[in-house]
C-alpha cells in the first residue's frame, strides 16, 4: 500500500508539471519552474526507495529524494521571499546555492563516510515497501536540520513582515503560501508523528506545488506592466519590430507586418539593408535616436494611414542588444492635430488682419497728429513726408554695407517712425512756434522742450502695443534727433555713439530737409549750399561714420527733391 502511495504521488508530480508546462507564461518566477523539475525527481526517490530489494538501491532513491529537501526548499524559500517584494541579491543567491550543494555533497556520499550517515542503514520492509531502518545520523545531519530550519525561518519572517508591513502584496496571496509553508513543515518534520513507515513529504511535496501553481497564476493579475503588455499584444493594434546591434532583423509580430509590408521580405538574422525601404527610413531614426535619446518618435504615413513608432533599446538585463520599434495606429490623432492647426493657422490670420487694421489706424493717427503740428509750423507743408522719403533713401545706402547691419524691421520702423519726430511741437505756443525770425533764449529753450515733449507723447500714444522695438526707435527719433555728435545738441547733450543710431540717421534727415526746403522765413538753398553745411557738420553735427552713405545718397536725394520743388 505505501510503494502505492508513493506512485501515485509520482504520477500526480508529473501531471502538475505537465499542467504547469500549459499554463507556462514566461512572466512565471523561475523558482518555480525549478520547482516544478526537481518535485518529480524527489518523487521518484521515494518509489525507488519502496520498491528497493537492497540497501544500495535504497540509498540511490535515498539521495533523489534528499534533492527536495536541498533544493526545492530553498527555490521555494527564494519564491516567496520575492513574492513578497524583496529583492535577493546575486551574491546572496549564491551563498545559499552554495551552502545546498555542500549539504547535497554530504549526503551522496552516505554510506562511504560517517559525516551524513554513520555506517549503512539496514533495509527492512513494511506495509509492501522497503525502507531504511536503523539509522544513525552523523554530525552533517544534524547541520542539514539547521539549514532546512534556517530556510523555513527566514520565509516565515519573510511572511509575516509582509502580512503586517507590505501594503502592495495581497493578503490571499500571503494566506494561500503560509498553507503551503505549514504544510511543508509538518510533512518535513512531523510526518513520522502522524503516519507510521511512510513518508507524507511527496503528498506535501504536491500540495506546495497545487498552491504555488495557483499563486503564480494570481500574481499575474498584480503585475501591472506584465498584463498591460499581454493585453496590447492580444488585442493586436501594436506592432513590434526588433533588430539586433548591426540592424539584423530578429522578429516582429503579425500586426507589425501589415503596418510594414517590407517585413515579409525579410528574413531573420539578415541585415536590414537587403531591403530599400527600411534601410533608407529605419537606419537614419536608428543614427538620430543614438545622437538624442528624446528623438525616440518618427511616423510612418501610409494608404491614408498614420503610424507613430516608438524607438527603444532592446536589453536583456543590462545589456543593450539592439532596437524594438513599437508601432501604433496615430492617424485619428494626426487628424485632429491637423484640424487643430488649420484652426489656429485660420484664427492666427485673423489676429493677424485684426492687429494689421489696429496698427494702420494707430499709424494714421500718428500720421494725423503730425500733419496737425506741421500745419502749426512756419513749415511750407510736407516736411513729414519728405524726411520719411530722405530716411528711406539713407538706410538704403546704408544697407549696402554690412558695418550696421541694419535689419529689415529697423529700417522699415525708422521710417514708419520719421513722422514722429516733430510730435513735441504740439506743446509749444503758437507765438514761438510761428515766430518768423530767431527766437530769443528763452523762446528758444521753450522750443527746445518739444524734443523731451515729443518722447513722451509717442511713449503714451504707443503704451500697450504689442511691438515693443518699434514704440522704442519711435521714442528715440523723437527724443533724440536735435542731439549733436560733438555733445552740444538737446535735450539730454548726448555725445558720440550715446546717440542711438535711429536719431543720428534722423537728424541727417531732418536738416537737409530744412536746408533745401522754402520756409515762409527763407528761400529753399541750393543743394551745393546745403552739400556744404552738412559736410561740414560731419564729426560736429553729425555722425562722421554716415558721411560717406549721405554722399553715396546725395544723387537720389537731390533727384528727390528736385521733383518735389
Amino acid at each position: 500500500m505505501v510503494l502505492y502511495f508513493y506512485i501515485s504521488m509520482f504520477v500526480v508530480s508529473l501531471l502538475l508539471a505537465v499542467v504547469y508546462a500549459f499554463i507556462f507564461h514566461k512572466h512565471f518566477n523561475a523558482n518555480l519552474t525549478i520547482m516544478t523539475v526537481l518535485v518529480p525527481i524527489a518523487n521518484l526517490g521515494f518509489v525507488i526507495m519502496g520498491h528497493s530489494t537492497n540497501v544500495e538501491e535504497a540509498l540511490v532513491g535515498l539521495r533523489l529524494t534528499y534533492l527536495g529537501g536541498c533544493f526545492v526548499l530553498l527555490a521555494a524559500m527564494f519564491l516567496i521571499i520575492e513574492t513578497c517584494g524583496f529583492v535577493i541579491k546575486p551574491w546572496q543567491r549564491l551563498i545559499f546555492i552554495v551552502i545546498s550543494m555542500t549539504m547535497y555533497v554530504f549526503i551522496i556520499t552516505v554510506g562511504y563516510n560517517d559525516l551524513f550517515y554513520i555506517g549503512k542503514p539496514d533495509l527492512d520492509f513494511a506495509n509492501g515497501a522497503a525502507y531504511l531502518a536503523n539509522k544513525h545520523y552523523g554530525p552533517m545531519h544534524t547541520v542539514f536540520y539547521i539549514v532546512i530550519g534556517s530556510y523555513y525561518a527566514l520565509t516565515i519572517a519573510a511572511l509575516v513582515y509582509s502580512f503586517f508591513k507590505k501594503k502592495q502584496v495581497p493578503r490571499q496571496i500571503l494566506i494561500l503560501i503560509s498553507i503551503a509553508i505549514t504544510v511543508s513543515i509538518v510533512g518535513y518534520l512531523g510526518g513520522r508523528l502522524f503516519v507510521k513507515d511512510v513518508e507524507l513529504l511527496p503528498a506535501t511535496y504536491n500540495i506546495g506545488m497545487i498552491i504555488y501553481i495557483i499563486v503564480s497564476s494570481r500574481l499575474r493579475l498584480y503585475n501591472a506592466p506584465d498584463t498591460v503588455v499581454d493585453a496590447i499584444v492580444q488585442k493586436g493594434d501594436t506592432g513590434f519590430i526588433s533588430f539586433d546591434n548591426k540592424m539584423r532583423y530578429l522578429a516582429s509580430n503579425d500586426t507589425a507586418k501589415v503596418m510594414v509590408p517590407e517585413l515579409n521580405e525579410l528574413r531573420v538574422d539578415h541585415s536590414i539593408e537587403s531591403n530599400e525601404w527600411l534601410k533608407q527610413t529605419l537606419i537614419p531614426w536608428v543614427n538620430e535616436y543614438e545622437n538624442d535619446q528624446e528623438k525616440d518618435k518618427q511616423y510612418i504615413k501610409r494608404d491614408n494611414k498614420t503610424y507613430l513608432v516608438r524607438i527603444n533599446r532592446l536589453q536583456t538585463g543590462k545589456f543593450n542588444r539592439g532596437y524594438q520599434f513599437l508601432l501604433s495606429d496615430d492617424t485619428a490623432n494626426q487628424q485632429y492635430i491637423e484640424l487643430i492647426k488649420n484652426y489656429n493657422s485660420q484664427l492666427e490670420k485673423e489676429v493677424e488682419a485684426k492687429t494689421k487694421n489696429i496698427r494702420e489706424m494707430q499709424d494714421k493717427l500718428v500720421l494725423g497728429m503730425a500733419t496737425m503740428v506741421e500745419g502749426r509750423d512756419n513749415s511750407t507743408g510736407g516736411h513729414i513726408k519728405r524726411t520719411s522719403d530722405c530716411i528711406r533713401i539713407l538706410v538704403e545706402e546704408i544697407k549696402k554695407d554690412n558695418v550696421y547691419n541694419l535689419s529689415e524691421e529697423f529700417c522699415n520702423d525708422l521710417i514708419k517712425a520719421a513722422p514722429m519726430h516733430d510730435l513735441g511741437k504740439i506743446a509749444v505756443d503758437d507765438v514761438i512756434l510761428r515766430k518768423p525770425g530767431r527766437f530769443t533764449p528763452e523762446e528758444f529753450e521753450v522750443m527746445k522742450s518739444h524734443a523731451a515733449e515729443g518722447a513722451r507723447i509717442v511713449a503714451k500714444i504707443l503704451e500697450g502695443t504689442n511691438d515693443e522695438y518699434f514704440a522704442k526707435i519711435a521714442i528715440n527719433v523723437a527724443h533724440y534727433h536735435h542731439e549733436r555728435w560733438d555733445g552740444s545738441g538737446y535735450p539730454k547733450g548726448l555725445k558720440g555713439e550715446e546717440i542711438p543710431l535711429e536719431a543720428r540717421i534722423m537728424a541727417i534727415a531732418d536738416v537737409y530737409d530744412a536746408l533745401v526746403s522754402k520756409r515762409v522765413y527763407k528761400e529753399a538753398m541750393s543743394f551745393e549750399q546745403a552739400n556744404s553745411i552738412i559736410i561740414e557738420g560731419m564729426g560736429k553735427h553729425f555722425d562722421k561714420s554716415l558721411e560717406r552713405y549721405y554722399i553715396k545718397a546725395r544723387p537720389a536725394l537731390e533727384e528727390y527733391y528736385s521733383k518735389c520743388a
